[in-house]
């Protein structure tokens, strides 16, 4: 989740208000300092400066120009007006006109610490850090109780990678100006960016005391909760930033993110919709929302999703990777390998687009490319436990059992809640003749996934092996209540109903089998269970 950031200020040196403007009547305001300037030219200078002033917060800005221009006319040597004409000019997007009437004012005053302030934030602005830097060092200098520099200057030094230094600044800041907001919001993001959770949502927690409305605040504590695990913490802060900022794009994004996490995936639809219509070149927007549509088995959606999220962002690796997830299990295995390939070309440490094409790749047959893949994958990311499993399984198909036991020990050691490497690792040791081993594998992936039927069917042929055919009965029950459609439950418990006497048992799970067989296109095992039915029907006249 991204944090927001909070772009520096301006800090304006107002001239003398009159009365109404005092009073919050600035077009009044204006009115007199037109007279002024008409009826006192020796006043005139100082009331273009301040009509200036009043021109630019109602925001006129051209005007506000051209009466500084006009004040600095007739009176070179004001500083304030070079001030004041170089924020306007910075709001209109000249900084380096901004600068120079900063410079001016500088060489006009040289102690004056508002010009080394104002002139620091946009030379950040322009991506001059260190001359930032030396501005802000500057203006403190000439003013120590500035504590709006000190948080400035924060600001570029946590850019810059001195986090301590940043949180030196804000701490003086702070020490300074107790009600400093801006201060504790951006201490708080440093704090987080030094793993101090705790530390940035009391920082958090102050801004938001000190400004109820801060948005940013509600969002950011929302972020670092649920970092936290403290997802519906999080939820709550989201709610409020919107609240708060009906158009917070970010913050719809990141609450549906959450949603998704807490398994309310309309709720998160909703708000990727909301983040699309506010932002609707938001690539991320796309891509989260094609995670969602896939979890929700609309495949056409996810594809169209991450489509325009490749439109949007054309090195967007994820995107590719995810997109080759879905085109697989539509079928569209080159498409898949395509996406694939882009993505490791995009990004060639993702361990997961190795991993993903190794997948497919053994399920097009070629193993060796498989086995690469997968090498690939766990040379990137060590603790990848997913490639180990899947390496596991091609190592089995390929007939090195003990390679694949290796690996799906490396599996669980990783990941030991991982219920598929427990099941295949009791097929492997099955089959080399640890049928012990194999129970004791099928019995933890039914107590990490009570309905993996698959497993209960292995045990129940492990069960079978073992002379208990009670058991085995048991398991294949569990298994047909598990998935009714299961054809090699009903063929196995049909064998074994057979051998206790069971015919008639026999004969309905032997035709079910082969019904479920022919309907699911495995031929060879509908041919099976036609024969092992017709065997048993005639023993039994």
């Amino acid at each position: 989740m991204g944090k927001a950031k909070r772009r520096k200020k301006l800090n304006p040196n107002y001239g003398k208000p009159t009365s109404q403007d005092d009073l919050g009547d600035k077009k009044g305001a204006i009115a007199d300092y037109n007279k002024a300037i008409g009826l006192k030219p020796d006043y005139a200078a100082d009331a273009y400066s301040i009509r200036g002033l009043l021109l630019s917060e109602l925001g006129d800005k051209k005007g506000a120009i051209a009466d500084y221009n006009k004040a600095i006319e007739l009176k070179p040597d004001d500083a304030l007006a070079y001030i004041n004409r170089g924020n306007v000019r910075s709001k209109l997007g000249d900084n380096k006109g901004a600068i120079a009437d900063y410079n001016k004012a500088i060489e006009l005053k040289p102690d004056y610490a508002l010009a080394y302030y104002n002139r620091g934030v946009v030379r950040d602005d322009l991506g001059d850090k260190q001359g930032a830097i030396a501005d802000y060092n500057k203006a403190i200098e000439l003013k120590p109780d500035y504590a709006l520099a000190y948080g400035n200057r924060g600001i570029v030094r946590s850019e810059l990678g001195d986090k301590q230094g940043a949180i030196a600044d804000y701490n003086k800041a702070i020490e300074l100006k107790p009600d400093y907001a801006l201060a504790y919001y951006n201490r708080g993001n440093v704090r987080d960016d030094l793993g101090d959770k705790k530390g940035a949502i009391a920082d958090f927690n102050k801004a938001i005391e000190l400004k109820p409305d801060y948005a940013l605040a509600y969002y950011n504590r929302g972020n670092v909760s649920y970092n936290l695990g403290d997802k519906k913490g999080a939820i709550a802060d989201f709610n409020k930033a919107i609240e708060l900022q009906p158009d917070y794009a970010q913050a719809y994004g990141n609450r549906g993110i959450v949603r998704n996490d807490l398994g309310d995936k309309k709720g998160a639809i909703a708000d990727y919709n909301k983040v699309i219509e506010l932002k609707p070149d938001d690539a991320l927007a796309y891509y989260n929302r094609g995670l969602v549509r896939n979890d929700l088995g609309d495949k056409k959606g996810a594809i169209a999703d991450f489509n325009k999220a490749i439109e949007l962002q054309p090195d967007l690796a994820q995107a590719y990777n995810n997109r080759g997830n879905v085109r697989s299990e539509l079928g569209d295995k080159q498409g898949a390998i395509a996406d694939f390939n882009k993505a490791i070309e995009l990004q060639p440490d993702l361990a997961q687009a190795y991993n993903n094409r190794g997948k497919v790749r053994s399920e097009l047959g070629d193993k060796k490319g498989a086995i690469a893949d997968y090498n690939k994958a766990i040379e990137l990311q060590p603790d990848l436990a997913l490639a180990y499993s899947n390496r596991g399984k091609v190592r089995y198909n390929l007939g090195d059992k003990k390679g694949a036991i290796a690996d799906f020990n490396k599996a669980i050691e990783l990941q030991p809640d991982n219920a598929d490497a427990y099941y295949n690792r009791g097929i492997v040791r099955s089959e080399l003749g640890d049928k012990q081993g194999a129970i004791a594998d099928y019995n933890k992936a039914i107590e990490l996934q009570p309905d993996y039927a698959f497993a209960y069917n292995n045990r129940g042929l492990v069960r079978y092996d073992l002379g208990d055919k009670k058991g085995a009965i048991a398991d294949y029950n569990k298994a047909i209540e598990l998935k009714p459609d299961y054809a090699l439950a009903y063929f196995n418990r049909g064998k074994v109903r057979s051998e206790l006497g069971d015919k008639k048992g026999a004969l309905e799970d032997l035709q079910k089998a082969a019904q479920l067989f022919k309907a699911q296109g495995q031929m060879a095992y509908y041919e099976k269970a036609m024969e092992l039915w017709y065997k048993v029907r005639v023993t039994t006249w």
